[in-house]
């Protein structure tokens, strides 16, 4: 507890929201979508230069290569098929990134992608030992008690623990599907006390009233959430003063 930092604020960006620039100055790090369930090389130099002009850090946020569902939709693809899709998202971010001379932050999946990795130990375990290959050197978004926070530890890579500051969990560390409802926190009172009980306490508060151990390192709000901008600059004033 005398060592817990609080958990810095990350965002998920360049996803054809209206107003990214009203977001850059309260965040911390943003992963910006690469092309796989949203944006091109002009919605990525876009956040890009936001982030630059905010001191805000940016990483890479592929997915299975699915805009059609926004990425929210599992795909049974060959492994060799999704990883190229994944350096090709990785690709096109590194040089728009380098030509604006920024570093990159992370690599945080996306949307179907992260969920399908947290509990598919096959899934987990290929994405890792690639990632280990190809970007050893990136750290990685893992959430906790998940299978990418085993087979990355396995790996060496480096990670950073995520826990969603706006989404609502599963007893097994799962979020809660977007079918079910109150699955996304978009008032203030919803998130206040999601926020509590992590930063507070280290603590995960449930969708039944457990409580999960999660010593996050970072908080990801989602750029879409209806609620944030009621929400956002209140917190980040009360925990991140």
């Amino acid at each position: 507890m005398a060592n817990y930092k609080t958990p810095k604020i990350n965002c998920d960006l360049g996803e054809g929201i209206p107003r990214e620039e009203e977001i850059f100055p309260l965040i911390d790090c943003a992963s910006i979508a690469c092309g796989g369930h949203c944006g091109d090389e002009n919605s990525i130099l876009s956040s890009l230069k936001l982030a630059k002009e905010n001191k805000v850090k940016a990483g890479a946020h592929p997915s299975y290569p699915d805009p059609a569902n926004f990425g929210r939709k599992s795909m049974n693809l060959e492994f060799s098929i999704l990883a190229a899709s994944i350096q090709k998202q990785l690709d096109l971010f590194t040089l728009i990134a380098r030509d604006q001379e920024v570093s990159i932050d992370h690599i945080k999946f996306h949307g179907a992608l992260y969920n399908d990795a947290m509990s598919n130990a096959l899934l987990a375990q290929e994405l890792c030992q690639w990632l280990s290959n190809h970007h050893k050197g990136t750290p990685i978004f893992v959430s906790p008690g998940s299978q990418m926070l085993f087979w990355a530890e396995q790996f060496g890579l480096k990670t950073r623990l995520e826990v969603f500051g706006d989404r609502a969990y599963q007893d097994n560390y799962q979020l809660l599907p977007r079918s079910e409802s109150n699955s996304l926190f978009t008032t203030l009172k919803e998130v206040e006390t999601h926020l509590d009980s992590i930063i507070y306490t280290q603590q995960i508060l449930t969708h039944s009233g457990k409580k999960l151990p999660a010593q996050a390192e970072t908080l990801c709000f989602h750029g879409d959430n209806p609620g944030l901008m009621n929400f956002l600059p209140i917190l980040r004033k009360k925990y991140w003063k």
